[in-house]
């Protein structure tokens, strides 16, 4: 996952990610379980934001393959 994958590289671990995020370390588990279909595009927002990243959204053709 992206956003773990950046928590690493700028050596952040989950409490402090979600004291960055003003959230709760419950909430930033959620956000980083892959199974969680209920995430919203807001809390993605907040967590690019303060990895130093933006969120970006595309549309495909659903005869594209995922990559």
């Amino acid at each position: 996952m992206q956003i773990k994958a950046a928590m690493c590289e700028l050596g952040l671990n989950k409490v402090q990610m979600a004291r960055r995020m003003h959230t709760s370390r419950a909430q930033l588990d959620r956000l980083l379980d892959p199974g969680n279909t209920s995430v919203t595009l807001h809390t993605m927002q907040r967590a690019a934001a303060v990895l130093g990243k933006r969120v970006r959204l595309d549309l495909v053709d659903t005869s594209t393959k995922p990559v």
